[in-house]
This record gives structure tokens, C-alpha cells and sequence, in this order.
């Protein structure tokens, strides 16, 4: 079920605030929101609940059972385990058949016959999202950050909560654990307004401007080998705002379920391509992903503290492992290891007082670092992102003014050139501050009613495949 489909919007959604704000007893709408999240998820495929309830069942016990004892070999034992359990479930299901590709493909390189069958193996919606949630409620508990809870259809709602249950953000339990406790008992006004206005802005990122971006990408990608100059970066920039659009978009929606529901959930995008710096990219784009890599696995690596050839390694590492995250393919993780290069090298430079001193320039240079990357993580393959790299050197030609206008039309120039100026002046979804007022309820109802308009066969958002 997709949060941009007429179902969810005005069937589904309704019916689980009205039974949320009317039962009263805390048992009973953690219950309700539950179920309805189960529902929610088994809309794609029922058969696929057990892997949700799996993480559910095992962080909860392992929480339980960490917090239960004060022998630290135990305890360390029991979270070993329990992260062993949450990772061999994700890894059969998103890597199995990408790991025995690979395995084939080097042996036909040395000159041996496949020794492993192709599998292929249905990629659950959202495992990704709902295992590092539940990843880091055990980590959280192991660390002292989190009592554990004494509940588990508590902690089921939690992890299967529908608004973040897909495609995030990603929801940590000390970041909700709080608010579980203080159930909002009415819907106010406040609460209406702000969650309203995020779904509203969610709907016309989504809708108005991802989707009317989606078929362009797709052509110039499709034509990658005939690219030229402007083609090229045409390409990377019209994905780059496809993406940007289509992922804060669903996180702005994400929030503003949660707030219908009176739960707040943390921020995920802060204008990432208003960056100074690779660093300062990755603390403003999915910012609840990075922190989770930076929290969990940068840091426990040692991070920064033990020298600077160590800390290059541990970035290479971690932004590795998080292109992997995004998909079980070579381009993924080649493209982790380039921002882990650009990460690299950035803290090289900064060390030595090598980065520019003008704010323009480095905006620059990053957005088209970023930009350059992107085009690795929309490619189907490797040589489908050198085709696009080399149209953006210019080494396929360079087309005539004329001839750029003609193929691409003025109108998504113009659109293109708009959505950029926009992604770097104007203030994003988080800095605007909505009051439930005529005038806000009346331009942000526009918004809605014209997006909304625009569905006749829902689009799934581009994080859901990861």
C-alpha cells in the first residue's frame, strides 16, 4: 500500500485515526496501531510478516535478557546473537543471489563453470529499515541508553509503526520510547496542522515533482551509449532532483503521519544540497542513516581517535558497507566507496588547511562530487555510468544550443533549472513554520488537492526497493 494511492489516503488512513483517537487505554491503541500496521505491510505480501515479526520477537528477548544479567560475557554473548539472528535473515534474503552471482562471475573469469545456481529471491519491503531499527534497540540496551521493555506488543508497535515501517526514516527506540509513555489523548489543532502541512509538502515533492522527473531519467538513462555533453549532465541532474524529491518526500510524509497520530519523529532531511563539504552532505542527506552508520558502526570501528590512516580506513569501510546497504549490487557499493573516497579526502585536505576558503566554491564542489556519484547509483551497471560519465567529460560530443532546446524541450530546461535554484535557496520542509490558520490550511490544501489530482496509477517511492 503506498502512502501516494487513493486506498491509503482515504480509506486507510481514516480508519486508523479514528479507532486511534478513540480507544483510550494504552493496551488497546498500541494493539490497534499494530494490527493496522501488520495490515499495512501484508497489503504487499502476507507472506512476508514472519520476517517482520521475526527482528520483533528476537531484539525483544534479547533485550530482556541483556538487561536481566549482570555477567558481562553473557551479555555480550546474548547481543552478539541476537545481531546474528537480525543479520542472517537480512543478508539471505537481499544478498544471497547477488554473493552466488558474484562468486560465478569470478570463476568464469578464471575460466571455471558456475558452481552455484542462479537464485532469486523476492526482496521484502522495508527489511532493510525495520532491521537496523531493530538492530539498534538491543545495541541501545546492551550500552545502558534504553531500558529495555517490559512489553512486546509495545515494542511491536514501535518497530512496525506504518509510517516509518517502509522506507523510514529510521526510527530509533529511545527516540519514541518517551512518547509511547505520554500518548497524546486528543488530536489538536497543533498537532493536525503540522502533520497536514508535512503530508501536504510530502504529496507535492512526491507527485508534482519526482514523478513529472521519472520519465525523463528514465529515457536518458536508457540512452546512455548516444549521450553527449548536456545530455549527460541532464541526466545526473534530473535524477539528482528525481531522488532528492521522491525520498524527502516520502520522509516529510513519514512525519506527518506520525504527527496525525501525535508521535514526532526525527528529521531526515536538512538540505543536503546546500552542503559545504562531503561531511556536511551526509549530516543533512538521510540523516537517520548516517547517524546509525556513524553511532553503530564508525564509531565502534574507532572512528576519528586513533589516527588518521586508521580513520581513512574506517571511513573507506563504513561508507562501503552503506552502499551495500542500498542494494545488493557492484554499483551500490562502488558508489559507497566513492563518497568514502570523497570522505577520505576531504578530512585529508581539511587537516592540512587545503579547502577552499569561499562558501560558493565549496557548495560547488560538492554538489557536483555528489552529482558525479549519483550517476553510479541510478546506473544499471558499471559501463552504463561510464557512458553517462563520459557524455558529462564531453568526450561522446557536444550538441549546439539549438539542438539542446529541440531534444529536451524548453519546458524541462526550464523546470530543471527552477528545481535547482529552489533546492538551493529556498528553506526546506522543517524550517517553515506552519500555525493552523485560513491562509496555511488554504495553500497547502491546493498543494494536496493538485497532487492528488495527479494520481492514476501510484508510483512506489524509490526507497522502497532498498
Amino acid at each position: 500500500m503506498l502512502f501516494t494511492s487513493f486506498v491509503f489516503l482515504f480509506v486507510f488512513l481514516p480508519v486508523v485515526l479514528v479507532g486511534w483517537w478513540t480507544l483510550r487505554r494504552p493496551l488497546w491503541r498500541f494493539a490497534w496501531l499494530t494490527l493496522a500496521s501488520y495490515f499495512f505491510y501484508a497489503w504487499w505480501d502476507w507472506r512476508f510478516l514472519p520476517l517482520l515479526w521475526l527482528p520483533t520477537i528476537n531484539d525483544f528477548l534479547a533485550g530482556r535478557a541483556i538487561a536481566g544479567s549482570s555477567d558481562p560475557r553473557y551479555r555480550k554473548f546474548r547481543l552478539v546473537l541476537a545481531l546474528c539472528i537480525d543479520l542472517t535473515s537480512f543478508g539471505i534474503f537481499k544478498y544471497s543471489g547477488f554473493f552466488l552471482d558474484s562468486l560465478n562471475g569470478i570463476g568464469s573469469l578464471v575460466g571455471l563453470k558456475s558452481a552455484f545456481p542462479g537464485i532469486e529471491i523476492v526482496l521484502p519491503i522495508g527489511i532493510s529499515f525495520y532491521t537496523f531499527n531493530s538492530m539498534s534497540y538491543s545495541i541501545d540496551v546492551y550500552r545502558g541508553r534504553v531500558p529495555p521493555t517490559r512489553s512486546i506488543l509495545r515494542y511491536a508497535c514501535f518497530l512496525s509503526m506504518f509510517p516509518h515501517l517502509i522506507a523510514g526514516p529510521i526510527v530509533r527506540y529511545e527516540d519514541i520510547t518517551w512518547q509511547l509513555d505520554r500518548l497524546e489523548r486528543r488530536l489538536t489543532a497543533g498537532l493536525a496542522a503540522a502533520g497536514l502541512f508535512f503530508l501536504a509538502c510530502g504529496l507535492g515533492k512526491k507527485l508534482l515533482i519526482a514523478d513529472t522527473l521519472a520519465p525523463r531519467v528514465t529515457e536518458l538513462f536508457a540512452a546512455h551509449r548516444h549521450l553527449e555533453l548536456a545530455g549527460g549532465w541532464l541526466a545526473a541532474l534530473t535524477f539528482a532532483l528525481q531522488l532528492y524529491f521522491d525520498f524527502s518526500g516520502y520522509s516529510d510524509m513519514a512525519v506527518g503521519l506520525a504527527l496525525l497520530l501525535g508521535f514526532r519523529f526525527p528529521q531526515n532531511f536538512d538540505s543536503p544540497y546546500k552542503a559545504v563539504n562531503i561531511s556536511d552532505f551526509w549530516r543533512r542527506w538521510h540523516m537517520s542513516l548516517s547517524f546509525w552508520f556513524r553511532d553503530y558502526l564508525f564509531i565502534p570501528l574507532g572512528g576519528s581517535r586513533r589516527g588518521q590512516a586508521r580513520t581513512l580506513f574506517n571511513l573507506l569501510l563504513t561508507m562501503f558497507l552503506a552502499g551495500l546497504w542500498h542494494g545488493a549490487a557492484w554499483t551500490y557499493a562502488l558508489w559507497g566507496l566513492l563518497h568514502g573516497g570523497y570522505l577520505a579526502g576531504h578530512a585529508v585536505l581539511r587537516d592540512a588547511r587545503l579547502t577552499p576558503r569561499w562558501t560558493w566554491l565549496n557548495r560547488a564542489i560538492t554538489f557536483v562530487c555528489v552529482l558525479w556519484a549519483w550517476v553510479l547509483f541510478r546506473a544499471a551497471s558499471l559501463g552504463e555510468a561510464v557512458d553517462v560519465w563520459k557524455a558529462m567529460l564531453g568526450l561522446r560530443g557536444v550538441e549546439a544550443p539549438q539542438r539542446v532546446v529541440h531534444t529536451f524541450g524548453a519546458s524541462m530546461l526550464v523546470f530543471v533549472a527552477a528545481l535547482l535554484v529552489f533546492v538551493n535557496v529556498a528553506p526546506n520542509s522543517w524550517e517553515l513554520k506552519p500555525r493552523p490558520l485560513l491562509r496555511y490550511g488554504l495553500a497547502f490544501g491546493l498543494i494536496a488537492g493538485a497532487a492528488i489530482l495527479t494520481i492514476t496509477r501510484p508510483s512506489p517511492f524509490l526507497y522502497f526497493q532498498f
